[in-house]
């Protein structure tokens, strides 16, 4: 069980992110709503995932590649401090910074806006606490050599799979069936929420380093 909770950890973050409106289900809806096609919906799914996927590898390889040159106190320490600023400035400033990208866009444009999103709200960051069991610690996987470069794009793709499944399901359910307007009746302030998970995040790892 020590040995799997990282990676639900890793696939219950990507199902988090992927019911988080600003992650990219409900620009997948619009652009449906926009081209009166489901198909569109579905095709946006993908590039969405894509730039997640991108975003979230950035910031892991990068903390993978400091730990194993630095103390790993130092660098959960430091990534714990991160997190909490960022809450912080997310809370104060994020919502004044939206990416803005029209409902024309292409497939590479709906791909890099999710990169853009998913880097500003903290999304890799928010991963660290489960990838570094994995990346920065000895396991079976590692003792037959499998490295932390590898560790990681499984980590990422577990992570980024999950995302991708929430994302299309619930993007469709509200496109086909459950329709906008449960918007305005059950609308949930997922911004407050991704706040509070980011600074409890950065506390847990601050205590833990």
């Amino acid at each position: 069980m020590n040995e799997l909770w990282p990676w639900m950890l890793l696939a219950g973050l990507g199902a988090f992110h992927g019911l988080n409106p600003a992650m990219g289900w409900l620009f997948a809806v619009a652009l449906g709503v926009h081209r009166q096609s489901s198909a569109a919906v579905v095709q946006a799914v993908p590039a969405i995932a894509l730039g997640h996927a991108v975003s979230i590898a950035l910031v892991a390889g990068t903390v993978v590649a400091a730990g194993l040159l630095v103390n790993q106190d130092a660098v959960r320490t430091a990534t714990g401090g991160a997190l909490v600023v960022w809450a912080i400035w997310h809370q104060v400033f994020g919502h004044t910074r939206r990416v803005r990208i029209g409902l024309r866009t292409g497939l590479a444009g709906l791909a890099f806006w999710s990169f853009l999103m998913a880097t500003a709200h903290g999304a890799g960051l928010m991963v660290l606490p489960a990838l570094m069991p994995l990346c920065l610690t000895e396991s079976p996987l590692r003792e037959i050599g499998v490295g932390s470069a590898a560790m990681t794009i499984a980590a990422v793709g577990v992570h980024s799979l999950a995302m991708l499944a929430v994302t299309g399901l619930v993007a469709l359910a509200v496109y086909r069936w459950v329709g906008l307007e449960i918007l305005r009746r059950a609308w949930i302030n997922m911004d407050l929420v991704w706040t509070l998970v980011l600074l409890g995040t950065g506390v847990a790892l601050l205590i833990v380093g």
